[in-house]
């Protein structure tokens, strides 16, 4: 099974459906590596430590992390379960960006940015970024994110292990087509 495969598949039981294969999350979204490999292998997935350690170390979006004793693996962020992150609210750089469908466009600058079926609102440090996760949608536009002001109005801001910028939600108050 190829590293984008594995990837797909610790995406679904790690951040969406760990029931689908009978794996535990503990409430910061934590599973046992030797459950998960067993698991996995029954579900009939062949995966590995050294696999799964490759697959971490590997990940251009660095979407998961192992405990520092390798027993214990999580999503960074993007979860559509409940779990407890641990992350602590930070101050945001004045500006950051979300990346969407130009289809979506309308609707959010109506609406404001809502987490969907996840638990944060995902927004990028850079317009690249944006442009790569908009791009996965359809044809892509960047919003500009007024972090600063939110920030001194009272929204949290939390950065994750892989850098992803969350909040619960932008108001279309603090949103500007990058661009416009």
């Amino acid at each position: 099974m190829s590293i984008k495969r594995i990837s797909k598949f610790l995406s679904l039981v790690l951040r969406h459906k760990p029931e689908q294969i009978g794996l535990r999350l503990d409430v910061a979204g934590w599973a046992d590596v030797p459950e998960l490999i067993r698991l996995a292998r029954q579900a009939g997935v062949d995966l590995n430590e050294e696999l799964l350690v490759e697959v971490v170390q590997n990940n251009d979006k660095q979407r998961f992390a192992l405990s520092p004793d390798g027993q214990r693996i999580r999503a960074n962020q993007g979860h559509s379960i409940d779990v407890t992150l641990g992350l602590k609210s930070i101050e945001p750089p004045e500006t950051l960006y979300h990346g969407t469908a130009t289809r979506f466009l309308e609707a959010i600058l109506q609406e404001g940015l809502k987490p969907g079926n996840r638990q944060h609102v995902h927004l990028s440090s850079d317009v690249e970024t944006a442009i790569k996760v908009g791009r996965r949608h359809g044809k892509p536009t960047v919003l500009v994110v007024q972090a600063g002001p939110m920030a001194r109005a009272g929204y949290l801001f939390y950065r994750s292990d892989n850098g992803v910028w969350l909040t619960d939600y932008v108001s279309p108050q603090y949103l500007e087509q990058e661009g416009a």
